[in-house]
């Protein structure tokens, strides 16, 4: 049985990747990913052998790393940003047995778009899926309410998509209502990655901008405000 890696390859080009994640992708026999995780890394390592997947194919994923891993001395499953961030390592630890696995970090989504903004996650902060698919939206509804409640910097992922286009407007609404309405949001789409977009406002005027699925959404605290266009979050220096 041969080794098996979960990847987590950063939020966007090759460069945004540790120096543990290429060096296992370096001696990797076969790669496995989701088709624009497997884009993101052909042309750096094409010469090895690249498994592409659709979306929503995560078990599929798994089962097939198992089975290469017979095949193979070494093979890795990579997810964008870290895998154990809304990514692959969790189910493929659920489904394994005995198999060696190793779980290689990586820089999140929310860093990338954090350092595009400037330094919105100073402070505490919350990262919260809006994708209803694997979690009910009550719960997620909930986790909302209590994060503007406590005026948490709240990254959101999976803020929208071709058929999920309310929860976005329910997210600002919840913040509308908790007394957020001037709070600082940056919207980052392709976060470092090739076409990256950066716009900054606020929970009032957050869904006149362009938002979907390869878009993060940070909403700032209290404490958040705008500098030299850059978003910054207080930690409270005295400066």
């Amino acid at each position: 049985m041969g080794k098996i890696f979960v990847v987590g390859i950063g939020p966007g080009n090759t460069e945004h990747m540790t120096r543990k994640a290429k060096e296992v992708l370096d001696h990797s026999d076969c790669i496995l990913g989701y088709k624009t995780y497997i884009d993101l890394i052909r042309k750096d390592y094409s010469t090895k052998k690249l498994i592409s997947f659709p979306m929503r194919s995560e078990v599929e994923r798994c089962n097939l790393t198992l089975q290469k891993a017979k095949d193979y001395k070494q093979v890795s499953l990579i997810s964008s940003g870290d895998a154990g961030v809304y990514g692959m390592a969790g189910i493929l630890l659920e489904i394994a047995n005995e198999e060696i696995i190793e779980v290689v970090p990586g820089m999140t989504a929310i860093q990338g778009a954090a350092a595009s903004l400037g330094a919105p996650i100073m402070h505490d902060y919350v990262s919260i899926s809006l994708s209803d698919l694997l979690t009910k939206w009550s719960l997620i509804e909930k986790r909302l309410t209590l994060a503007s409640e406590g005026d948490f910097v709240t990254c959101l992922y999976n803020p929208k998509s071709k058929t999920r286009t309310t929860q976005i407007k329910k997210a600002r609404d919840i913040f509308m209502k908790n007394g957020g309405k001037d709070k600082i949001v940056g919207i980052v789409k392709n976060a470092k990655r090739k076409n990256e977009a950066i716009y900054l406002t606020t929970v009032e005027n957050m869904l006149d901008y362009p938002i979907d699925m390869t878009t993060l959404v940070i909403i700032g605290n209290q404490s958040t405000y705008i500098k030299n266009n850059q978003m910054i979050t207080k930690r409270g220096y005295d400066v």
